[in-house]
């Protein structure tokens, strides 16, 4: 589609960069908002944020590396600046940036699901902006079909995606649905709820959204679970399993009545 945003000679700004550093500014601005809202300390979030999105970076390409065969038979290939530019795999950073997450806010006195709570939409939005760049820059395409809304690759800088053969927009299915996903859980996090309850719907949201998604997305690195359902499916499992743990727990008579006034 639009691999290169600017081109002057052999300099170029990649349009996948450009929404992707949008993605994280408008989930800081969206999180920042809510903790406003919720009574946390903006700079704590706002630190926060930065640091899960370095995490998020780092894991989302440690995953890659891991699944991919391709680095195994080049491993040199790890540190040349086509793998720094390369998308990842959006789980394995999801999983690093929560597990840094627990850590920070522990040492800083953060409330965990409360925390949590505030960046859930931010999560959903910077997923769906993030998405338009890999459609832009032709990765995490989806498979061949024949579908009116198919979409045909030409551009040889494309990033991975076959060119000629109309392929599922998967990339622009999970952007349409996690935008949706944004607007509710906004909705619902300016509204009163118990803490953890908005990141338990995004867990549960997000998860069967990807999980449905990953039925006509191209895959080429082999799943080291085996079995019908990809690794990406796994994971969505899980994390809907988790929301639903969550939601579970608030909803027991021991989680108390909310804490939280509404919103003015």
């Amino acid at each position: 589609m639009l691999p290169k945003l600017i081109q002057i000679g052999t300099f170029y700004l990649p349009t996948y960069g450009v929404l992707v550093a949008a993605a994280f500014l408008t989930a800081l601005w969206i999180a920042a908002r809510l903790g406003k809202l919720q009574g946390l300390s903006r700079d704590a979030v706002m630190n926060l944020g930065v640091y899960c999105a370095l995490a998020g970076i780092l894991g989302a390409k440690l995953l890659m590396i891991a699944l991919d065969p391709y680095y195994r038979k080049n491993p040199a290939q790890i540190f040349t600046l086509s793998t720094l530019q390369s998308a990842g795999i959006w789980y394995g950073g999801f999983i690093l940036a929560l597990v840094f997450a627990f850590f920070y806010m522990r040492h800083e006195g953060l409330p965990f699901l409360k925390t949590c709570d505030v960046f859930a939409p931010g999560l959903a939005i910077g997923h769906a902006i993030g998405r338009l760049g890999c459609f832009a820059a032709g990765c995490c395409y989806g498979k061949p079909t024949h579908l009116p809304w198919a979409v045909t690759y030409s551009n040889p800088d494309a990033n991975g995606a076959p060119l000629g053969i109309p392929l599922h927009p998967t990339q622009l299915y999970e952007a349409g649905i996690e935008g949706l996903i944004c607007l509710f859980l906004y909705h619902r996090a300016t509204r009163p709820h118990k803490p953890g309850a908005i990141i338990a719907l995004y867990l549960i949201l997000s998860g069967i959204a990807r999980f449905l998604v990953e039925f006509v997305r191209s895959h080429d690195e082999a799943n080291p679970l085996g079995g019908p359902l990809t690794l990406e499916q796994w994971i969505s499992l899980a994390a809907c399993v988790t929301g639903f743990s969550l939601l579970r727990m608030n909803s027991s008579p021991r989680a108390g009545k909310p804490k939280l006034s509404a919103v003015k």
